[in-house]
């Protein structure tokens, strides 16, 4: 197990069986010792998670989207994984971005995103720290509430 599974593993956290894309894409491709994923939604074992993986977000639930958005992260780890053969090999996560199907006038999807950068601070401390952006959308696949994309530098 990778040190960065270890801290993951310690926060509470496991790395999940990579998700199957569902059409012609890669859940991730690497370019010059970059890494970037394909949008992850909050699944486990193939289903959205319950509660927070689906529907629109809004103040009620922000705190369950926030844990849909870690799951999505963790899957998005999970694709890196598999193209770098080992998350130690991580230098640096450079880039996230959270997608969150909100509802209208919800504007705190920057909480929902604080789910998913805890996460990658968990597994990378410091190396973890990325930029990112959170925006609202109207709809996303399989009607989930969060779906996360990230690039990672080896």
């Amino acid at each position: 197990m990778s040190l960065v599974e270890e801290r993951l593993q310690k926060a509470g956290f496991v790395l999940p069986d990579i998700a199957q894309p569902a059409g012609l894409y890669q859940p991730a491709v690497m370019f010059n010792d970059i890494i970037y994923t394909s949008g992850q939604l909050p699944l486990l074992h193939g289903v959205l998670i319950d509660p927070g993986g689906s529907g629109k977000v809004n103040e009620i639930n922000q705190g369950d989207a926030a844990h849909a958005a870690r799951q999505a992260v963790l899957n998005a780890l999970s694709a890196v994984k598999q193209v770098s053969g080992d998350l130690d090999r991580v230098s640096r996560i450079i880039r996230l971005t959270v997608y969150v199907a909100s509802e209208s006038f919800y504007s705190r999807q920057h909480i929902v995103a604080n789910g998913a950068s805890s996460v990658l601070y968990e597994a990378f401390g410091e190396h973890g720290r990325h930029a990112r952006s959170a925006v609202g959308v109207a709809e996303l696949p399989m009607n989930a509430s969060v779906e996360v994309d990230l690039v990672a530098g080896l």
